[in-house]
């Protein structure tokens, strides 16, 4: 029987159970499509995405005017019985068994100013102080409105310092979505290749293990009439032996690899799953230097080496502002009033102002300020020193994952035009076995390099697809559409 006669049957036999499995096989983008949607990993990268936006919005909102009851968020009430030393119009002071009831509501308006990192406020009160007893007191105090600030002078500024590192962070969050996005597209493509290349070598591994039984049961006929020797029939039983034995390990490759490829794509455990590769890839211009540049302008290192810096920065600056000269100023303004009832309390209203400036003059720290400005620097230092690594490294990285693209499509098409010739090879091979022009050793070693070309072709497309999405990746930038990934 001719050799593409045996192909074919074959073929009509194993695609049957094989495409059983599924409905639609799915191709490669599918699959990573898939994964981006329904993945894990790529909820999990989703939800830390969502976590950081959230923070972000949080501290944006933070910024904003802030009203507040009572400070807390409650009206102040405090019950005091006991015995107290009361004063006495002359002077002494005498002991009173007194019940007093002190109540007050405040409500507060703050803004934090960012250009100075100080509290700009406007507030509005009323308090009730009520004393049962000898003598029995009641008053009411009211501050309708008062307009303050409070400022540190010479200290670091906070608020300024907390937007810069926010911005910085929110960049870096959003970075750090898209490459762990593209780290599942490249997981993606390394499952979707373990069970493309189990599913070829289990197709041929069958295809061998029906060739050699063929070959075996021709060579035992040949035995019987005495054309070949005792060893060649040994020989051509020990190769159907291991084609069997082969098939069973494809067997199982081919289930797990399946397994795998479901579990990254989140599938049910019975949902059924087939994969589709071409045997051509696209051909992509990759410039090198576009390549270094994109990475360079897109990866999360790059927003990660700049929020090291601004820390750096900030741990210099209050290393030098903290421990030294300082000084906290605050102000007031506004008008204030008493009286026995709450209604009388917003009458006859009296200016009230307040100041107040405390000053802090470090005067001997024994070398301690000095010594947490020096280390801050070198803290900034190294900082900068690991940064131009890491800048480095990531061009590097960029730089060869252009050139492994570009000899990952040489590759395939070389080993495409190889497993072309391997397979057409074993067909005149096994053609000329069957009418007796070549010995048995020639022939399985047409099988073996047929059997090696094809999974080389396999390797070379699962090396181009890694490479693809590896260099998106690494720089973040899609060569397709020449744009960066968003």
């Amino acid at each position: 029987m001719p050799l593409r006669t045996v192909f074919a049957c074959l073929a009509c036999a194993t695609a049957l159970p094989l495409r059983g499995r599924a409905q639609q096989p799915l191709t490669l983008q599918e699959a990573v499509a898939l994964a981006k949607e329904r993945g894990l990993d790529a909820q999990a990268a989703r939800a830390a995405r969502d976590a950081g936006r959230y923070r972000y919005q949080a501290f944006r909102a933070r910024l904003l005017p802030q009203l507040s009851l009572g400070g807390l968020g409650l009206p102040t009430y405090t019950y005091n019985r006991s015995v107290v030393p009361v004063v006495q119009p002359d002077g002494s002071t005498l002991f009173r068994y007194q019940d007093q009831t002190n109540a007050g509501m405040s409500l507060t308006l703050s803004q934090k100013l960012p250009v100075t990192g100080g509290d700009l406020f406007v507030s509005s009160s009323l308090a009730r102080v009520a004393i049962t007893g000898t003598p029995g007191i009641q008053t009411w105090s009211s501050t309708p409105v008062v307009v303050g600030l409070q400022q540190d002078l010479l200290r670091p500024n906070v608020a300024g310092w907390d937007r810069r590192e926010q911005a910085v962070r929110t960049e870096l969050n959003e970075r750090t979505y898209r490459e762990a996005m593209e780290a599942v597209a490249l997981g993606t493509t390394g499952r979707f290749f373990d069970m493309y290349a189990a599913r070829v070598a289990l197709d041929n591994a069958v295809k061998n293990a029906a060739v050699n039984d063929t070959l075996y049961r021709l060579n035992t006929g040949r035995f019987d009439v005495g054309k070949i020797g005792e060893n060649d029939l040994l020989q051509s039983e020990l190769a159907l032996l291991r084609a069997r034995s082969a098939l069973d390990a494809a067997r199982l490759e081919y289930e797990r690899s399946t397994a795998a490829l479901r579990l990254a794509l989140n599938l049910p455990a019975d949902a059924p799953l087939d994969v589709a590769a071409t045997a051509s890839v696209p051909t992509l211009e990759v410039d090198t230097a576009r390549a270094v540049a994109e990475a360079l302008r897109n990866r999360a290192v790059v927003s990660d080496v700049e929020l090291q810096d601004v820390l750096a920065q900030r741990h210099l600056t209050e290393a030098k502002l903290l421990r030294g000269i300082g000084a906290t100023l605050s102000a007031s303004v506004g008008f204030n009033a008493t009286a026995p009832q709450a209604g009388l309390a917003y009458q006859n209203l009296l200016q009230q102002r307040q100041f107040a400036m405390s000053v802090q003059i470090p005067l001997w720290q024994w070398g301690a300020h000095a010594a947490d400005v020096q280390a801050a620097e070198a803290d900034r230092d190294g900082v900068a020193s690991q940064s131009r690594a890491r800048l480095a490294q990531t061009a590097h990285d960029a730089h060869y994952a252009a050139l492994q693209l570009l000899r990952a499509a040489r590759t395939v098409a070389l080993l495409a035009k190889a497993d072309t010739v391997a397979a057409k090879r074993f067909e005149v091979a096994y053609n000329r076995y069957v009418i007796g022009r070549i010995t048995l050793d020639n022939l399985y070693i047409g099988q073996s390099e047929k059997d090696q070309a094809l999974m080389q072709f396999v390797n070379g497309l699962r090396d181009y697809w890694g490479s693809y999405y590896r260099l998106r990746q690494v720089t973040l930038f899609d060569f397709v559409t020449g744009q960066p990934i968003r």
